[in-house]
């Protein structure tokens, strides 16, 4: 991996306080994810409740300066009714699509972006119910319509078979598109797919399947407002793990920092980890709850069975296997279980494992590794050589 390039932010991989598996057994979040809040709040020292807290955004704004110095631009398509938006980077190699997890948008790659710009041409997808992507009223959200649909954007903005790397759900839907359309696939990168456990019933022994609770009921009962919703119906969680009123805090800052910059999405500095961060960016009138709710009911896997699209795949595949771990006896903590991890392996023709000591979000969590593992599996293959 060559190295950042100059004036590139620096990662920051330190540990700081609450662990991400307490945040999301009680109020869900990232599929899988282990991040930490910094200190013993939110962010740093624990305000005044009612305070409003400082809306600054120091950490994440090196970041869109190093993406725009690297030169990604925003690009939109609208392709059977769904309105695309996706970041496009210079022509610097071969095409390299990207998938963020569920919850998320493109903003997640930006600590990779910058060096993957300069061997890859970039494609950072918004894909259906996700940052500024829009789709008609009513629309299914289903493996089968969201990948057919993202198959019709990669042939008209891409028109080639490109390297195609996803995380989390973004995983589930590469696996869809390598298996259906391999003619648009050169090689896939799964990124900690929930492979098997993401399929309903199994998925009610998750961690995610108390996340994709809060979107089915704001889909029931329908909120203008999921993340202060989503906020709002975590606050006992908020009160006992973080501090008392931490959820009151939390809103303020929302609501303090859409004031300062209407229709951006928050990007909070009390806030000290980077996918918790982002995390809560992609709720920000950006997220779609019928996405999660769907998961919550069966319905999003439906006529997608995971071991028969695996093994429908012959692109070479990497297998990127992040923690994972139990809670509560029997709760997958994580998206796949070693066991699931195997089984996948079994099923696909040309693949290879890697196992990752990193969070659910390897490439916020780990990026100098992400970009290590990635990098070093495109260009064996580029090359011809022998993978390891």
């Amino acid at each position: 991996m060559s190295a950042p390039s100059s004036g590139e932010p620096t990662h920051n991989h330190g540990r700081r306080g609450l662990s991400r598996r307490a945040f999301v057994i009680a109020c869900g979040a990232l599929l899988g994810a282990g991040a930490t809040l910094r200190g013993a709040g939110l962010g740093q020292a624990a305000p005044p409740i009612g305070k409003v807290m400082p809306t600054g955004i120091a950490v994440d704004a090196q970041w869109h300066a190093a993406v725009a110095r690297a030169g990604y631009r925003e690009k939109v398509a609208t392709v059977n009714g769904v309105r695309f938006s996706y970041r496009e980077g210079p022509r610097h190699g071969p095409a390299l699509v990207l998938l963020h997890a569920q919850q998320m948008d493109w903003f997640s790659y930006s600590r990779v972006l910058p060096t993957l710009a300069q061997h890859f041409h970039v494609f950072d997808i918004d894909y259906q119910g996700h940052g500024t992507t829009r789709t008609p009223h009513g629309y299914p959200m289903t493996a089968n319509r969201i990948g057919a649909d993202l198959a019709a954007l990669l042939e008209s903005v891409v028109a080639g078979p490109a390297f195609v790397t996803g995380n989390s759900s973004g995983g589930l839907l590469t696996v869809w598109l390598a298996a259906n359309r391999p003619d648009l696939v050169r090689a896939a990168v799964l990124e900690d797919p929930p492979l098997f456990s993401a399929e309903y019933p199994r998925i009610k022994k998750t961690i995610a399947y108390r996340d994709f609770t809060s979107s089915n009921k704001a889909v029931v009962h329908p909120v203008d407002d999921f993340l202060l919703f989503w906020i709002n119906d975590s606050r006992e969680f908020f009160d006992q793990n973080v501090f008392p009123g931490s959820s009151v805090v939390l809103t303020e800052a929302v609501k303090a920092q859409r004031l300062i910059r209407p229709g951006q999405p928050v990007e909070l500095d009390i806030v000290g980890n980077d996918m918790i961060r982002l995390f809560l960016r992609g709720m920000d009138h950006q997220y779609d709850p019928h996405f999660g709710a769907a998961f919550y009911r069966g319905t999003w896997n439906a006529d997608f069975d995971h071991a028969t699209a695996l093994a429908m795949i012959e692109a070479p595949s990497l297998l990127l296997h992040a923690n994972y771990s139990w809670t509560d006896g029997d709760i997958l903590f994580g998206a796949m279980d070693q066991k699931d991890a195997d089984k996948a392996m079994s099923l696909l023709r040309n693949g290879t494992y890697r196992r990752i000591d990193a969070e659910h979000v390897t490439h916020l969590d780990k990026p100098d590794e992400f970009l290590a593992i990635t990098q070093s599996f495109f260009a064996a293959l580029q090359s011809g050589s022998p993978r390891r």
